[in-house]
């Protein structure tokens, strides 16, 4: 069982920032995070990268790097959005039934 002091020393790590090194299309990148964030991160970091290597198969060379990463950010934006809806779909709903 965790004491009060531990916990708080563990909230502390996990809100510390570092840095760690990010690479997107063929970049590196050094981003200065809070540790609890590190895995989202590299997460994040991992589907632009395979959204790069999907859009390359598809345009070849007929797309740049920046051309790339700006249709990956329109898509990813889209798909947010679309996200932000659900989630605001899901609140009304929750909002509705607890009014029943």
């Amino acid at each position: 069982k965790l004491t009060s002091a531990s916990h708080c020393l563990m909230n502390r790590a996990m809100n510390e920032t570092f840095l760690i090194h990010i690479e997107i299309a063929g970049r590196r990148y050094p981003i200065t995070i809070q540790r609890d964030k590190e895995e989202s991160m590299r997460a994040a970091a991992k589907q632009i990268n395979q959204k790069v290597l999907q859009y390359q198969s598809k345009y070849g060379t007929q797309l740049d790097t920046q051309d790339m990463l700006a249709m990956i950010a329109l898509q990813l934006s889209v798909e947010n959005l679309a996200w932000e809806k659900i989630r605001e779909l899901n609140e009304e709903l929750d909002k509705y039934l607890k009014d029943q």
